[in-house]
């Protein structure tokens, strides 16, 4: 399956993201790599790459990693093709714009089409050919109400929250829905399952890690990846289809938890 990546901090954080060694410790090879992307907001606006290679082919992630990037919320997206032919279109994350404000959404799994297409779509709708763009779309439909209702001000928190929980536990009636969904305030993190074991039981879809950081000089590097902040205080959250480094601290995500964060921190 494909790897999924999100980051959320309390301060602009450096980050300096090599897609090819996060994608050998996700336990992908070449083959498995039909695309990836990586998505991450600058200045109320979101700065989207993405391409249908696998990373080891590609100039513009060599780009990407001699030259770090500095946000607050970033998502990421390693594909394995299970529906959509290997082409842009069908590349995530996928990011659409509601409420005057960019929303981003990555998906790890393998849903039912036909279950799928009938949930109903409103404005929005899939440019390529993927199970996971469509339940955007659909997510995204769910959401416009409370989104295009406010004014200047996102929708409540537990608005947004009891749509998405109800959306997530919709899905995963229709396959694996391990997700990652940010719409410019609060990202929101979804866990189901991965990957069947040979003995029949199912992976662990997403895992997670808090640090908290005090001192002039904050950094992580992990498998494929390297943050740091200049900062007194840094709060980090890190949410990965599989742990990043060896450390204690990584948290299995139960099947059908939620986790929502802003600037670093859970949200209770």
């Amino acid at each position: 399956m494909c790897e999924l990546f999100a980051m959320s901090s309390s301060a602009p954080t450096n980050v300096r993201f090599s897609l090819e060694e996060f994608s050998r410790h996700g336990g992908l090879t070449g083959l498995h790599k039909e695309g990836w992307g990586i998505a991450y907001y600058l200045d109320d606006d979101v700065k989207l790459v993405k391409e249908p290679l696998p990373a080891s082919d590609s100039a513009c992630v060599r780009y990407i990693q001699d030259r770090p990037f500095a946000s607050q919320l970033a998502i990421s997206h390693i594909r394995r093709a299970t529906q959509g032919a290997p082409v842009l279109s069908n590349c995530q994350p996928f990011v659409r714009e509601l409420g005057g404000r960019m929303h981003v959404f990555a998906h790890n799994g393998d849903l039912d089409r036909e279950q799928l297409c009938r949930l109903p779509l409103r404005a929005h709708r899939p440019v390529g050919t993927t199970d996971s763009e469509y339940a955007f779309c659909a997510l995204l439909g769910r959401l416009m109400g409370p989104w295009l209702g406010a004014r200047d001000v996102p929708p409540s928190l537990d608005e947004r929250r009891s749509i998405v929980a109800a959306f997530a536990a919709e899905i995963r009636g229709f396959g694996p829905a391990n997700f990652l969904y940010a719409d410019g305030d609060v990202l929101f993190a979804h866990a189901h399952k991965r990957m069947r074991q040979a003995e029949g039981s199912w992976l662990p879809g997403l895992h997670l890690i808090c640090r908290h950081c005090s001192g002039e000089r904050v950094s992580l590097h992990a498998a494929g990846l390297s943050l740091s902040a200049s900062d007194t205080e840094q709060h980090v959250v890190l949410v990965a289809s599989v742990p990043l480094t060896a450390e204690d601290g990584w948290r299995v995500l139960r099947e059908g938890e939620m986790v929502t964060m802003r600037d670093g921190t859970i949200l209770p």
